[in-house]
C-alpha cells in the first residue's frame, strides 16, 4: 500500500476508507450544507462516515462500484456540466494514489469544485507536487489509517486531507493532527 510496505498493491488501489478517523478529521473543515460527490466511492465507507457528521452525499460513483447506490462512472470522464446539474458543492474522495491518476484527478476535479482528496502526507514535500501547489488551499493532517479489513494495523504512511480549488488563491492553511 505504501512506499515502505511489503504488501502487494491491490488492483486500482482498492483500499476501503472504513477507518472513522478519516471522516472525523475532515468533518470540522467542511462548509455548512456540504453536498458532495464521491467519485471513487468503492463500497461507500467514506460516504457513510461523512454522512454521520452531517454532510450530504448527492452522488457516489466508482469505475467498479462495490455496493448498491454507487453508480458506475469513470470520474475523469465527468464534465463540469454533469456536476453542475447535481447541486454538488464539493468533491470528496480517497483517490487512487498512483501519481499519474492522482495528479489527473487533482486537475480535473479542482477545476469543477473545491476538492478534498485523502492521500499520503509526504506528497506535499516532493518536487512532483510543485505544479499542483498553486491550487492547494488547505492541508488537514490525519495520521496513519487502517486500510486492511479485519486488522487493526495501520498503514506505514501518514495521511492528510488536501483541499484543492483552481478558482481560489492565497496561502495554504495547515491544520495539525488532533490529539
Amino acid at each position: 500500500m505504501g512506499k515502505r510496505s511489503n504488501f502487494k498493491r491491490r488492483p486500482q488501489d482498492k483500499y476501503r476508507t472504513f477507518d472513522v478517523r478519516a471522516a472525523a478529521a475532515l468533518a470540522p473543515h467542511l462548509r455548512w450544507g456540504c453536498r458532495f460527490w464521491e467519485p471513487c466511492a468503492g463500497a461507500a465507507d467514506l460516504v457513510r462516515g461523512l454522512q454521520a457528521f452531517g454532510a450530504e452525499c448527492v452522488i457516489a460513483t466508482d469505475i467498479n462500484p462495490e455496493c448498491e447506490g454507487v453508480y458506475r462512472l469513470d470520474a475523469l470522464a465527468a464534465t463540469a456540466a454533469d456536476v453542475d446539474s447535481t447541486g454538488v458543492t464539493d468533491i470528496i474522495t480517497n483517490p487512487v494514489w498512483s501519481r499519474a491518476l492522482l495528479h489527473a484527478m487533482i486537475m480535473h476535479f479542482s477545476a469543477m469544485r473545491p476538492t478534498w482528496l485523502l492521500f499520503d502526507a509526504d506528497w506535499m514535500h516532493t518536487q512532483q507536487a510543485a505544479p499542483y501547489l498553486p491550487f492547494l488551499r488547505k492541508v488537514v493532517s490525519v495520521g496513519r489509517l487502517c486500510w486492511i479489513e479485519g486488522t487493526d494495523q495501520t498503514g506505514k504512511d501518514n495521511c492528510a486531507w488536501y483541499l484543492f480549488d483552481q478558482r481560489g488563491s492565497g496561502p495554504i492553511e495547515f491544520i495539525g493532527r488532533a490529539a
